[in-house]
């Protein structure tokens, strides 16, 4: 069966869907035109999964508003002035946005909204042309005035006006290119991708929040790595990411090592399969993902060639969540989230020297407590860490690996590590040591905390003990 033939029962499905059905109804009774637009059309047509229920319409902004308050039970503003809006109708989010056609100016951040009449007007303005593919409601005519659906059937990613002219227009579409390259793994034609190359330098007037959520998207996608690659071969990575492109170190005859961009590549591609197989339907892990693709950023500026051929990166792990906070806080990223993914970068080293040998009670202890909840992400990226080919190395390593991850359950369920506190709290230590609040109360405080890591519990009258022995060697 031809794949558009195989497509109309899941846009029939779509069309019957009492929130579009309602919806639907609503607009052609006030005499204007809606139609499915967008992404609910190209997944259909892909036979994925439809999240989202977008339309469009001939009314304008506030005519919709009017229109869909009857038969929505809630209504919120998400870009009124780009002519959307959104409501909750029979359980599903609907979004309907007014026919445009933006016009823009070399220096804009964003397009200057335009409402138009038409909707073969609105999809030559869209960003591809597998985004501009339409299906009137009710008639499900569909309406593809650039090919769309030929692109969808070959995979390939196309602009419906001459790339250049589009990626000029609106440089953020360049990011989206490479994030749907990614999401649908499509290719992104010849042209786009010359059109990428020489219009890279336009992604400066793009604001940084719009490049982070771009960048967010795509690296939340099941297989972001094509489109990492698509923005390091064509430039944009050295203006919006410019440490990934920097991980292409350049290997000399007498020096081999491996190819930090690809393994990282393969590390954020090995932290995703782990994600999904450790907490399977779970929304995608952004901290985690990022720090796996960041993780060896320290790496270049750390190389040194040691004799007898060795490369060695001291303490990139340090220097790398020094770049990565840097980096991610130019790109805007909320400070919750940089702070966690710069300490994932400067703990994933912790692990490897495990394996040389047997780590103490207390050293497991430390790990746990360093980590606090970032453990099961340091556990993911840690395990993704090891892309060697060499399959003993391998296996040994993952076995190493197995037996930390049941000693931290059993010292877990011994002593609670994810909560390890010092037998005495700083009310105690006050009490006992006839302190007031100051910087003596904290230098006890992690006096006892240093020993229950290394000991383990003491007890109440042990930790007295110790900590007026230690006070009464301080005051000496």
């Amino acid at each position: 069966m031809h794949p558009v033939a195989a497509a109309v029962p899941r846009l029939t499905a779509l069309a019957e869907r009492e929130s579009v059905r309602r919806v639907v109804d609503a607009f052609t009774a006030a005499g204007h035109e809606i139609a499915l637009v967008g992404g609910p059309v190209r997944d259909a047509l892909l036979d994925r999964p439809v999240t989202d229920l977008d339309l469009t319409t001939s009314a304008r902004p506030d005519e919709s508003a009017a229109i869909l308050k009857p038969v929505a039970s809630a209504m919120w503003d998400v870009g009124r002035a780009f002519g959307t809006v959104a409501a909750r109708v029979a359980g599903d989010s609907v979004e309907v946005t007014t026919y445009r056609q933006d016009a823009y100016t070399p220096s804009s951040r964003k397009p200057e909204v335009v409402f138009g009449d038409t909707l073969d007007g609105d999809l030559r303005r869209r960003d591809f042309t597998s985004n501009a593919i339409a299906v009137r409601l009710p008639s499900l005519a569909i309406v593809d005035p650039s090919d769309g659906i030929a692109a969808i059937l070959d995979r390939r990613l196309t602009t419906p006006s001459p790339a250049v002219e589009s990626f000029d227009e609106d440089p953020l579409r360049m990011l989206r290119a490479a994030r749907f390259t990614a999401q649908l793994g499509f290719v992104l034609d010849d042209e786009g991708v010359r059109a990428m190359t020489a219009l890279a330098p336009r992604i400066e007037v793009v604001s940084a929040e719009r490049v982070r959520e771009e960048l967010v998207k795509l690296v939340s996608t099941d297989r972001p790595g094509h489109g990492l690659e698509l923005l390091v071969d064509t430039g944009l990575a050295d203006l919006v990411l410019p440490e990934l492109p920097a991980l292409r170190l350049t290997s000399d005859g007498e020096h081999r090592h491996k190819d930090v961009y690809q393994h990282s590549l393969q590390v954020l591609q090995q932290a995703i399969d782990l994600e999904h197989e450790r907490f399977p339907g779970a929304v995608p892990d952004v901290v985690l993902r990022f720090a796996a693709l960041l993780h060896d950023i320290g790496k270049p500026s750390t190389r040194r060639f040691e004799q007898g051929g060795v490369v060695t990166f001291h303490h990139h792990d340090v220097v790398g969540a020094k770049m990565a906070r840097k980096r991610l806080k130019a790109l805007r990223f909320p400070n919750a989230e940089v702070d966690r993914i710069a300490k994932l970068i400067e703990l994933h080293q912790r692990f490897f020297g495990y394996g040389e040998g047997a780590w103490t009670d207390s050293a497991v202890r430390r790990y746990v407590r360093d980590a606090g909840d970032l453990l099961p992400q340091l556990h993911i990226l840690t395990r993704a860490d090891v892309t060697t080919r060499n399959e003993r190395k391998a296996r040994r390593l993952a076995a190493a690996y197995d037996e930390l991850e049941e000693r931290i359950e059993r010292l877990q369920e011994q002593e609670e590590l994810d909560s390890i506190r010092p037998d005495l709290d700083g009310e105690a230590i006050m009490r006992e040591l006839g302190l007031r609040p100051g910087p003596d109360v904290g230098a006890a405080y992690r006096y006892l905390l240093d020993v229950r890591m290394e000991e383990g519990p003491l007890g109440e009258e042990e930790a007295v003990r110790r900590l007026r022995a230690w006070w009464e060697q301080r005051q000496a």
